[in-house]
């Protein structure tokens, strides 16, 4: 009896065993080059292949990059619990562009919609699935960037979402921490929304200031890296004598745009801390990051109904590099928020001022829009 128990409990172990090796088989796809782990992940392959060629240079960290970034969370941040969830990670930023692109906070992403539309149109994926999809592959272009999770399976956007969902860089910081409090069933909490603006290591300016387009948000656009969370803890100067447009404030380097919602979060004392504590930190960076993007590109869709598409994301590469001073910028320079922790003692990059150039955005592309 024993026996045959103890062949009974073996049976089972093996069929668990077979039935796990059939999870995780992989598929061979129809185009003859890729395997997937599902096969509803095969058809990213062409997409990823695609943009990467045509809309981001061959895999560049470019402006057509930064803002497929942007884009993501201008489309899964309109969604409110206080309306009824409706909204989020939908595609009604493509799908009703025409609205919602005119919207104050959306200023800007009608060019980016407009590119971005002819590659939806040839591939057999939702806008949903789309944006959040060409936001990902964006970001591993950037050296440094954390490989970014990607479910597939978007509910598809039937009405625009309702206007003033999006925060704006001249919002106080409670107006923005309760938008984003109210962002879906469960909201973000204040850390959360630090998390979320590590974005910003590779952003630049669309609009917010006409004398300044493309400034970027710190002296390394290109590179995912903590440079932003050192600048932004920075003293500004005017180095224009020409003033700041609405939603800017002064940065500590010349060409480089601080927001003003930035400035005030790396001071706020509801923030200030776990701001500092991005500062030459790059684990913490990739790991809460994900962690965000992951948040915001399901906002308004269940997770455990959709595919894991992780695999189809490219690995960025990897970077090791220590937060420096700008040149000339040290430790004086720092506007001490955070009372719990000093700020971490840095070296100062070599040579004179630095001045950072634009982001350019790619002629190449834009001209592909009149085609």
């Amino acid at each position: 009896m024993a026996f045959k128990s103890l062949a009974a409990l073996l049976a089972v172990a093996g069929s668990i065993q077979l039935a796990n090796a059939a999870l995780t088989r992989r598929v061979a796809c129809p185009d003859g080059i890729n395997t997937a782990t599902n096969a509803a992940c095969c058809s990213l392959f062409a997409v990823r292949d695609d943009i990467q060629k045509n809309l981001f240079n061959g895999a560049q960290c470019n402006a057509e990059a930064h803002e497929a970034l942007r884009l993501t969370f201008h489309d899964g941040i309109a969604i409110s619990n206080k309306a009824g969830n409706v909204g989020g990670a939908d595609g009604s930023i493509m799908l009703f562009s025409e609205v919602e692109t005119a919207f104050h906070a959306n200023i800007g992403l009608d060019e980016v919609v407009a590119i971005q539309k002819p590659f939806v149109a040839r591939h057999n994926i939702s806008a949903a699935d789309f944006i959040q999809f060409a936001g990902a592959v964006a970001v591993s272009n950037c050296p440094g960037a954390p490989r970014l999770p990607f479910f597939l399976g978007r509910k598809v956007a039937t009405s625009p979402a309702p206007d003033g969902l999006v925060p704006e860089p001249f919002h106080s910081v409670i107006q923005i921490l309760d938008r984003f409090a109210d962002a879906g069933p469960v909201g973000f909490e204040d850390v959360e929304v630090v998390w979320a603006l590590s974005a910003h290591t590779i952003a630049a300016a669309n609009d917010v200031d006409p004398n300044a387009a493309g400034a970027p948000f710190d002296s390394t656009p290109f590179t995912f890296d903590t440079q932003f969370f050192l600048e932004t803890q920075l003293r500004g100067q005017d180095f224009t004598g020409k003033g700041t447009a609405q939603g800017e404030v002064t940065s500590a380097v010349k060409g480089v745009m601080r927001l003003q919602s930035d400035h005030l979060l790396a001071r706020d004392s509801r923030t200030n801390c776990e701001w500092q504590s991005f500062v030459n930190n790059p684990q913490k960076l990739h790991d809460r990051f994900i962690d965000a993007w992951l948040k915001i590109s399901l906002l308004g869709n269940d997770q455990d109904a959709m595919i894991d598409c992780s695999e189809v994301i490219p690995e960025p590469t990897t970077i090791n590099v220590q937060a420096t001073f700008p040149p000339t910028l040290s430790n004086k320079q720092v506007e001490q928020a955070c009372a719990d922790t000093p700020f971490p003692t840095l070296k100062s990059a070599p040579g004179p001022a630095t001045v950072v150039a634009p982001v350019a955005t790619n002629p190449a592309v834009r001209a592909n829009l009149h085609k």
